[in-house]
């Protein structure tokens, strides 16, 4: 597999059942080598006071869930890249030891259920 481009969705969890956010987004997932690179740029753009909340969601833990359907999930680091809304994504990696915020909320999660609620806005 040389890359992947496509819609999926961004989510911010507050706890295993409570979802505080979902965000649409076009995820570019380019691979050369063993190194993979992932972009995203939400789709549609965010609106001011929706820019604020995930600014805020990220300042308290930068932790989402990038869901591509309704079966394949995995949890990742979203950092913001500086132009026109584009973000980086890393796959999240838990700590043996580290027992912070984004584990506690997160444990055992896997795909949460109830979604998130209906198609992002």
């Amino acid at each position: 597999m040389d890359g992947y481009e496509g819609s999926a969705t961004l989510e911010w969890w507050a706890n295993r059942s409570t979802c505080l956010a979902r965000f649409g987004v076009r995820v570019a997932i380019h691979v050369t080598g063993d190194d993979w690179t992932w972009e995203a740029i939400p789709e549609p753009p965010l609106s001011e006071e929706d820019r604020e909340g995930f600014g805020f969601l990220m300042k308290l833990d930068p932790v989402f869930t990038l869901g591509f359907d309704e079966e394949s999930a995995l949890l990742v680091n979203v950092v913001p890249a500086g132009d026109h809304g584009r973000l980086t994504l890393t796959a999240f990696q838990t700590q043996a030891g580290v027992d912070s915020s984004h584990n506690k909320r997160r444990a055992g999660q896997g795909r949460p259920v109830p979604s998130c609620g209906g198609a992002p806005e």
